[in-house]
């Protein structure tokens, strides 16, 4: 018989909520909770960092207050310059839960929209519908269109980061999943019969998202390491896509002065890669 799901505890003052917060994922490090902000109207994002058991209770309580600092302080650091990143609510880096436990938690502005994972996902499974469909349906249009609005989303992302390094910020974990389309695409015209369905551009600003493993540098290897992380990301998760990562790097180029040197260090990142790769 499988045991009940017992909800892990919250840290006070999420307790006592009258509207509990609403867990939507687990990871290794940190829990991240749907909740609200002062009102049942304004929604939050609450990531907590439960302590570790199995680390001294000294050293845990250090780790934890220094890593959800980190992010606190690179969130409003990029926030000042004008970054799209969540606004940070409260943060509290001496919280406890229910049991004891220790940990900490930062209460984050709730961003609206769907993760470019998502988006991207819809665009190639309408570009195979597109390329499945028989002879007599054109599409060749639609698809034109189609490729010039994924060509302008890369681009986005691209001068998202550029502005990121610029500011001296490294988000440490660029995936299509911690990059939100802040304003939904129309979605697609569903139909059974694929003559119906007809590509409707999309219209959006892209927030950066989970600087759990952020950190404050200027040095190109890391600005290189970050984009290759998301080039990487592409290639394993978006294939029809990745052929067009290339506006990324064109925007990210016309983003600041320095991103000629992170370029250039990007290829020695590659290579080492690829390397790594051959050998195991």
């Amino acid at each position: 018989m499988t045991a009940e799901f017992v909800p892990p505890p919250l840290p006070p003052p999420f307790t006592s909520a009258t509207h509990p917060p609403i867990l939507l994922a687990q990871g290794a490090e940190a829990r991240l909770y749907k909740t609200h902000f002062l009102n049942s109207s304004i929604p939050a994002a609450l990531k907590f960092r439960p302590s570790k058991p199995y680390r001294h209770p000294i050293l845990d309580r250090r780790l934890t207050r220094q890593r959800i600092l980190q992010e606190a302080r690179c969130l409003v650091k990029l926030l000042k310059e004008g970054i799209p990143v969540p606004g940070v609510l409260s943060v509290d880096w001496n919280g406890e839960s229910d049991n004891n436990s220790g940990g900490a938690w930062l209460l984050m502005e709730w961003i609206e929209g769907s993760p470019v994972r998502q988006v991207v996902n819809n665009w190639e499974t309408w570009v195979k519908h597109c390329e499945n469909a028989s002879p007599e349906a054109d599409f060749r249009q639609d698809l034109e269109r189609a490729e010039g609005d994924i060509r302008f989303l890369l681009r986005k992302i691209g001068h998202v980061i550029g502005q990121l390094h610029k500011a001296g910020v490294i988000h440490g974990d660029l995936t299509t999943s911690n990059l939100i389309f802040r304003d939904r695409p129309k979605e697609f015209a569903e139909n059974s019969d694929i003559q119906a369905m007809h590509w409707k551009p999309m219209d959006g600003d892209i927030v950066l998202i989970d600087f759990g493993l952020a950190s404050q540098s200027i040095q190109d290897e890391d600005r290189a390491v970050d984009l290759y992380v998301l080039e990487r990301a592409f290639g394993s998760s978006h294939p029809r896509t990745e052929k067009f990562f290339e506006e990324v790097l064109t925007a990210y180029r016309g983003s600041f002065k320095g991103a000629d040197p992170v370029l250039q260090t990007l290829k020695k990142v590659r290579m080492r890669g690829r390397k790594r790769s051959m050998i195991g």
